[in-house]
């Protein structure tokens, strides 16, 4: 076996998920060089079964042991393909963590990722789940995504189009089992064109007052306004915002305002929709700061479901039903789960 594959049986999982569940593996791989694939995924134990990636395990609740292997890619190598002196192709093997490779563009003197600072987990996960936060997507500075597509053995390079990004969506998430992500190219510029709008952060840099911020206080600007609203997974197990944030149709969203006109209204996928927010309807609901024996939601931020210390994930995704039969009971409004679950069905 190639010494960049590294095999576990019955690997426990309590460390490999933001939660800090108890759940065990029948199979892990560690896999340091992308190029070992093919090797790994024609063994026996791996050959023709779905594979489970994972990078920090910020975006899974296991609501039970997972019946397939799992695949850990480790490479963390950074490298600027292309740079005329206004924009550069940067790309990121998938391991690498999400928060550092941030940090690091950004010292490099590149601008565009600065509001998605301090979300968890690695570069492969990024494209999957089209992560955002404070009015940006990472799909806006996705260059293209490499990944290995085990029916075929071939290496396929998708450009941003192909991804078929969406809220919180992409072709990835929509074929888990098709792709494994490997690396992910981003186009970054030099000259930025900051998003201060959304959630505070301008408020946050005139309190330092910071008139013209670069990139970088505005990462030190979320980085802050996170610490203060979210947990940390290292004290408090969590997986961020648990809930996506609904998008109902435009002559649903104009009713509920009707009622409830301090309801929050966002920009939704297209003319016809809006967002709404999932975290004002938990709070209606009465769920902030919810416990039920170590099973909570945070008192700080309510889509934040949270481990007080010995939940199983099958307590937490009970409780997460509960709030989500919840809003929908009063708003007739469904809200969905943005981690993946494993073991049970939504």
């Amino acid at each position: 076996m190639s010494e960049t594959i590294r095999i576990l049986r019955d690997a426990p999982l309590l460390t490999r998920n933001t939660f800090g569940v108890e759940a065990t593996a029948p199979l892990l791989a560690e896999v340091s060089d992308a190029a070992a694939l093919p090797e790994l995924l024609a063994r026996p134990e791996f050959a023709g079964r779905p594979t489970l990636v994972i990078g920090g395990g910020s975006n899974l609740l296991f609501a039970g042991n997972p019946d397939v292997p799992l695949l850990a890619l480790t490479a963390r190598g950074v490298r600027i393909v292309r740079d005329d002196g206004e924009r550069a192709i940067v790309r990121a093997d998938a391991g690498v963590a999400w928060h550092w490779f941030v940090m690091h563009t950004l010292a490099e003197g590149f601008a565009g990722l600065e509001n998605l600072a301090l979300i968890p987990g690695t570069v492969g996960a990024a494209p999957i789940q089209n992560i955002g936060a404070y009015g940006v997507e990472v799909r806006e500075f996705i260059h293209a995504v490499e990944a290995f597509e085990p029916a075929t053995g071939q290496v396929r390079r998708l450009d941003a189009q192909a991804c078929a990004f969406a809220y919180r969506d992409s072709v990835f998430k929509h074929a888990p089992d098709r792709y494994v992500v490997t690396a992910v190219e981003f186009d970054l510029p030099r000259a930025p064109s900051l998003k201060l709008d959304y959630a505070g952060i301008g408020d946050a840099l005139a309190a330092k007052g910071i008139a013209n911020p670069t990139p970088h206080d505005v990462a030190e600007a979320v980085i802050a306004i996170r610490r203060q609203k979210l947990p940390d997974p290292v004290v408090l197990g969590n997986a961020g915002s648990f809930f996506k944030n609904p998008i109902v149709p435009m002559a649903q969203a104009e009713a509920l305002l009707s009622e409830y006109p301090q309801m929050p209204v966002f920009r939704g996928s297209d003319a016809g929709t809006k967002k709404l927010s999932a975290a004002w309807f938990i709070d209606a609901c009465g769920w902030k700061g919810h416990r039920d024996g170590d099973a909570g939601v945070a008192p700080t931020h309510a889509l934040v479901l949270v481990n007080h210390g010995n939940a199983t994930g099958r307590q937490l995704l009970d409780l997460a039903r509960r709030i989500a039969d919840s809003v929908q009971t009063r708003f007739g409004v469904a809200i969905e789960p943005e981690p993946r679950v494993i073991g049970a069905a939504w």
